[in-house]
């Protein structure tokens, strides 16, 4: 198949005209000896026919950046990402811009505008929902994208970065069982996103897996956020028959946790356990110390930003959903029940 005049050529119009797979296309443009010498003469010559450039070599001195793009900025957890990507960038001597939509159709508007003016080579999304228009419209403009904790499937089979959610649900669940609660109250995410169900399934499969049904008045909904974490904490400590332990489903809904026990004169661990989930860097420092779920944010961020920067490059994905691995870390803030 011949590629159209007056069309920006693509690596898999260059396959497609050389008769080759794009993996082989990939490996001639980063100077890969494992091609046959007339497999790569035939290949160089329609990438030089065509004009072909790879990403990183667009012209445009604004070309050297990633975006890297939240609904929200106001969060710890936020920040690890932003660390995570900007060591990758670092790495590769390129810029980070940080932008946040608020999940506002006029804000995502607008950062696509200022997108388009500087020409940037890649974006990582973070907990956003990469819908087919806006999809489409990356694609038109031959930009990678790659999505943090997705809210949902990606358009076009986009590559996502996340952790194992259900385990770390599961585990955590697991180990307050293994203290012998048997009441075990859990506030969640926001539904709209994947991680945040994922973190209740691993809740539910550890109490049915004990034996124990599921009790919905335990379930109490939150958005990751300290104000939800307060408000869940009061709703569950407010039962007639509270629990014993309370598994949230993040960091800062567990620190909530902590002032809804304080304000009723009772005491983490003495009267009640928490968990949290993130290993935020305050979680150690918290009174107690906080027993979470880790999830390696840091790296997901610098895995996001290595795999944008890979496709920049006309890289080909081995997989295109990777989850990193969860670990539950015990500190002071579950115990035994009472009695």
């Amino acid at each position: 198949m011949a590629v159209e005049e007056g069309r920006r050529v693509t690596i898999t119009a260059i396959a497609q005209e050389a008769g080759v797979s794009v993996p082989t296309v990939s490996r001639v443009l980063n100077g890969r000896s494992d091609v046959a010498p007339q497999t790569r003469e035939r290949v160089e010559g329609l990438l030089s026919r065509h004009g072909y450039q790879r990403r990183g070599s667009r012209t445009t001195d604004h070309a050297s950046l990633i975006d890297l793009v939240f609904n929200d900025l106001d969060s710890p957890w936020a920040l690890e990402i932003i660390r995570g990507v900007e060591e990758a960038a670092h790495a590769a001597g390129m810029g980070t811009v940080v932008s946040a939509v608020h999940q506002r159709k006029a804000a995502t508007r607008q950062w696509m505008q200022n997108m388009r003016a500087r020409a940037t080579s890649g974006v990582v999304f973070v907990t956003s929902e990469v819908t087919p228009n806006l999809h489409d419209e990356l694609r038109r403009l031959d930009i990678p994208v790659v999505v943090v904790d997705p809210s949902g499937i990606p358009a076009g089979g986009v590559p996502t970065i996340g952790a194992t959610n259900w385990a770390g649900g599961l585990r955590a669940t697991q180990h307050l069982l293994e203290l012998g609660h048997r009441r075990i109250g859990f506030i969640a995410g926001p539904k709209r996103l994947l991680c945040s169900r994922a973190r209740l399934d691993g809740y539910r499969a550890a109490l049915e897996g004990a034996g124990l049904p599921v009790v919905e008045e335990l379930v109490q909904q939150g958005d990751f956020y300290h104000e939800s974490g307060f408000a869940g904490g009061t709703a569950l400590l407010d039962l007639a028959d509270p629990p014993t332990a309370i598994f949230a489903a993040s960091d800062q809904m567990a620190f909530g946790v902590y002032e809804a026990v304080r304000q009723r004169g009772l005491r983490v661990p003495d009267d009640i356990s928490v968990v949290g989930f993130d290993d935020l860097p305050e979680a150690r420092w918290a009174c107690p110390p906080l027993t979470t779920v880790r999830q390696p944010l840091a790296e997901m961020g610098l895995l996001a930003a290595r795999t944008v920067l890979r496709l920049a490059q006309r890289e080909v994905i081995e997989s295109p959903r990777i989850e990193l691995a969860t670990e539950l870390v015990t500190r002071f803030s579950s115990a035994p029940p009472k009695g």
